[in-house]
């Protein structure tokens, strides 16, 4: 039982010390988060910080999915709409939007790059899109590989929020995020009546391509007749029918 109260408060001061640290991001930006200033906010000693979070890394880390709650709550409002490309579109105007109402914690969880390193923030996120980009693929609607699909996308949206939040508000060209939604998802995605990309090349490399990407992503929904190794083999004939050529 004192072991549990001995948790309980250590869960409890964590929680304040992401509070506190929250509060001082929000209001000064990554250059107000000193460890120093934290410790002071929270009102806690150098080494329970260090506890709880191991050092600076690990605070920033712990702060940025602290505010990938705030992110993850709006997403999960959002209900889907029954067309996987327009659930797209939607995921990457919502995600725009919580860049520019918390530039700090956006900034922090997608501008400051260590090399090799991302926050586990940042990898929920793009674990999101790839679900949402594989939706699209078992629908039929994807011509690219899966992965080349998701990093397209997160490497175009991360970029252009990015580029708003350094852009004075009144300086801001709000058309600039939708124009390269639509360019960068019509050059990855098929019309929903459509065997070929939007462009509308629909030859035949195009259609197999779509109904292989569709497989190899269906492939994950339910176990099927096949062995891991049969599996495995197919995943690489319908990987390489869906290379681009």
């Amino acid at each position: 039982m004192s072991g549990e109260k001995v948790s309980e408060k250590g869960s409890d001061t964590r929680e304040r010390i992401l509070v506190a640290a929250a509060r001082l991001l929000a209001e000064g930006g990554s250059e107000a988060l000193s460890t120093r200033a934290v410790i002071a906010a929270a009102g806690v000693q150098a080494p329970t910080l260090y506890r709880a979070f191991g050092d600076k890394d690990g605070l920033l880390d712990a702060v940025a999915g602290y505010g990938f709650e705030r992110y993850l709550a709006e997403k999960h409002a959002m209900s889907s709409t029954g067309d996987p490309v327009e659930d797209m579109r939607r995921g990457w105007d919502t995600h725009v939007d919580f860049g520019l109402t918390h530039p700090a914690f956006y900034v922090l969880m997608y501008g400051t790059v260590r090399p090799g390193h991302r926050p586990a923030a940042a990898e929920d996120a793009y674990a999101m899109l790839r679900a949402m980009v594989e939706r699209t693929a078992r629908a039929g609607r994807l011509h690219v590989p899966v992965d080349a699909a998701a990093q397209a996308i997160q490497a175009t949206c991360a970029g252009v929020t990015l580029s708003l939040i350094s852009t004075p508000a009144e300086d801001r060209d709000l058309t600039l995020s939708p124009r390269l939604r639509d360019t960068v998802l019509a050059s990855l995605t098929t019309d929903p009546h459509s065997t070929g990309p939007t462009s509308g090349d629909a030859s035949a490399d195009a259609a197999v391509a779509i109904h292989a990407l569709a497989l190899n992503a269906a492939l994950g929904e339910q176990p099927t007749a096949l062995s891991d190794t049969e599996t495995a083999l197919l995943r690489d004939w319908l990987e390489r029918l869906a290379a681009p050529r």
